[in-house]
């Protein structure tokens, strides 16, 4: 039989304090989330990059970490270069072409079977397609960059807050290098700051939240990365515009499992897009897109989440996007950043301290 404690001074008191503690620590960070955001990045960035250390350290058959982090750090940044060097033109080319479509099909508009010519209306009624397409020509990227610059002296001269902005992503990469260098340290001293008693309980919670980190942001991460790739390669096979841009759209969208459907919706008005143009016939643009989707889709379910990822995710899909919108919406980007870890804890804390206490007292 479940037998309910009483609700004493001590104990209410007691509740009262962990709630304003509570509540303290969430408008501490929401007051020095300017300040907190490069930090936390540039801890989340060494957190997925750890693995990879660890690999460089037993493939150089090193003791130290600091020349593992630093060769580490030099494969990540000749990756990031030459993916740059050889995507950018590409993108900057598609990014012209749909350029020329949106302006034809803005002017002209188009008739495509079986599609109402109310849908056409519909979309020029709610999409400039003109300033759209102004964004995307390289003569728009070229002065976006030149204002960019022209502004620099009054972001050095502005305040103090903009001006940290301004260096915000190389506090980053200091932030990056600090805690990679320091890892394992950092990671006993969590350890040691939780007192003796505690530790089995809270090592167990942590063991929880670990594993579930592990499987959303260094497992879901990879999984979202290879998927924006397939998505790429695959829309570029079938002509479609836009096509390394929306495919890694795709995959960013897919850190939420099956998020990655609301990507339809772009998708079909680029097929529109790309029939009026003249570039394609649009039932089967559209028709080779899906079966593009229904491919992917089938290579992550079937292949990648299981190899990479396990059977299933620790939280639910839905679990997770409501978490990310609660969080995102209390502390904005600090809150999309830790929304996994934090949602976690509290369902390992509530399965610690009230499922398995509610059990130990029945079976008492």
């Amino acid at each position: 039989m479940l037998v309910r404690q009483r609700y004493d001074l001590d104990r209410t008191v007691r509740l009262v304090i962990n709630c304003v503690i509570f509540l303290g620590v969430l408008w501490l960070v929401n007051t020095l989330k300017g300040v907190l955001l490069p930090f936390l990045i540039g801890c989340l960035i060494a957190y997925l990059l750890e693995p990879f250390v660890q690999f460089n350290r037993e493939l150089l058959n090193l003791k130290g970490r600091a020349v593992a982090v630093f060769v580490t750090l030099f494969e990540m940044s000749f990756f990031f270069t030459a993916l740059c060097y050889f995507i950018v033109p590409l993108v900057a080319h598609e990014s012209s072409q749909m350029a020329e479509m949106l302006k034809t099909y803005s002017s002209h508009g188009g008739d495509i079977p079986f599609v109402p010519e109310g849908v056409h209306d519909f979309l020029r009624r709610n999409l400039d397609f003109n300033l759209i397409a102004s964004k995307l020509t390289r003569d728009e990227w070229t002065r976006m960059i030149e204002e960019t610059l022209s502004a620099s002296w009054t972001v050095i001269t502005g305040s103090i807050s903009i001006l940290m902005s301004v260096f915000s992503w190389v506090i980053v990469v200091l932030y990056v290098v600090f805690v990679m260098l320091d890892y394992d340290r950092i990671s006993r001293g969590f350890r040691r700051m939780v007192m003796p008693k505690y530790r089995r309980v809270v090592f167990r919670i942590g063991h929880d939240v670990k594993v579930s980190m592990n499987r959303y942001f260094r497992g879901q991460a990879l999984v979202a990365f290879i998927v924006g790739v397939l998505f790429s390669i695959g829309f570029l096979i079938i002509g479609l515009p836009m096509a390394i841009v929306l495919g890694m759209f795709i995959g960013l969208l897919n850190m939420v499992p099956y998020l990655q459907l609301v990507s339809l919706i772009p998708t079909v008005i680029l097929c529109i897009v790309s029939a009026v143009g003249g570039q394609a016939e649009f039932w089967t643009l559209f028709w080779e897109a899906i079966a593009v989707y229904v491919i992917v889709q089938a290579i992550q379910d079937l292949v990648l989440t299981p190899r990479i990822i396990g059977k299933a995710m620790s939280l639910n899909p839905a679990l997770i996007f409501l978490s990310l919108s609660i969080w995102g919406t209390l502390l904005g980007m600090i809150g999309l950043i830790i929304a996994i870890p934090l949602t976690t804890l509290l369902l390992a804390y509530y399965d610690e301290y009230i499922i398995r206490v509610g059990k130990a007292r029945r079976r008492a």
